[in-house]
């Protein structure tokens, strides 16, 4: 067996909440943030400061109507830009004769783009089709905390509050 050595670092485990003296307890991030700028512009020390966001909840924001339309856009656009791709990648379009001189066909590059966008479509639409959930919407999700608590250590919470006072006063 091999004999373990102490390094002196301290074993990290994970994150850890933060504790210390709070200097501010807020409803929302926007408040909290503004907080912690007032801090740093006070010269506090921006390593020393935490926001720490309690009671999460998760918040999904309901974007858009999801149909067939719209599934058909994305993937025509999406087969467009990949066929753009591949067709500049292989060259598609430019011709060299025997004797050396090189043609361009717009034609023929055009046509690709217009194959690749049809088929981006109709694989998206497909795949729509057979694993079509039972939502007819897109929506995003966030995480959002019912208040928030600007935390710095306890031995630093004079100097934080005489930072307050003094980024309030310029």
């Amino acid at each position: 067996m091999s004999e373990l050595r102490n390094s002196g670092r301290k074993k990290q485990s994970g994150p850890v909440i933060p504790r210390g003296h709070t200097v501010g307890e807020f409803q929302n991030y926007q408040d909290a943030s503004a907080m912690v700028t007032r801090l740093v512009q006070g010269d506090f020390p921006a390593a020393k400061i935490s926001i720490v966001g309690h009671d999460p909840v998760i918040v999904e924001s309901v974007r858009s109507k999801l149909g067939y339309g719209r599934i058909a856009l994305s993937g025509s656009l999406t087969g467009f830009w990949l066929g753009l791709i591949f067709a500049l990648l292989l060259g598609v379009g430019f011709t060299t004769t025997p004797d050396g001189a090189a043609t361009y066909q717009p034609q023929t590059f055009a046509a690709v783009l217009i194959v690749a966008a049809g088929i981006g479509m109709l694989i998206n639409i497909l795949r729509f089709s057979f694993s079509k959930s039972k939502r007819g919407y897109l929506s995003t999700q966030m995480p959002v905390a019912t208040r928030y608590e600007v935390i710095v250590p306890s031995e630093e919470a004079t100097d934080a509050t005489k930072a307050l006072s003094q980024a309030q006063s310029d």
